[in-house]
């Protein structure tokens, strides 16, 4: 049963609700009017760039961090010696034939051997093939 003053109110409040509205709205509509449109474009720009770099980093699989364990049956299949292992190691941090004779100790023909030697046990011609390959085989980090 609905008191009889109930409905009275509830209708005031429907209106009072109503002209609240219409008054944000209006607000709503000189703000928009006030602000020049490039801002809107920055705001809705940064808002896009914000939304993008979250989602890229939430479906973006996270990359574990594992130990390096190296595969010392195909070191040995292969028969790829610790020299030459080293050699293969400074040729993936990037370094010459030249730097890695001197951190080596050897002279650069040494070095060019043992390449050479590393092309053909690992059947490549190029060093960044043999790179690649080596880490494939889990020879090197």
């Amino acid at each position: 049963m609905i008191r009889p003053g109930f409905s009275i109110i509830l209708i005031y409040a429907l209106i009072l609700g109503l002209a609240a509205f219409a008054l944000q709205w209006l607000e709503y509509r000189f703000f928009l009017q006030s602000i020049s449109t490039e801002l809107y474009i920055v705001l809705l720009a940064v808002l896009f760039v914000s939304l993008g770099i979250w989602v890229g980093h939430r479906l973006t699989a996270k990359e574990k961090t594992k130990t390096f364990e190296r595969n010392d049956p195909a070191l040995k299949s292969l028969g790829i010696s610790g020299r030459e292992l080293e050699v293969l190691e400074a040729m993936a941090r990037g370094q010459s034939n030249k730097e890695i004779a001197r951190t080596l100790g050897v002279s650069p023909n040494t070095i060019k051997t043992h390449v050479a030697h590393l092309f053909e046990k690992l059947a490549v011609d190029r060093r960044m093939l043999a790179i690649e390959k080596a880490r494939s085989l889990h020879l090197i980090p």
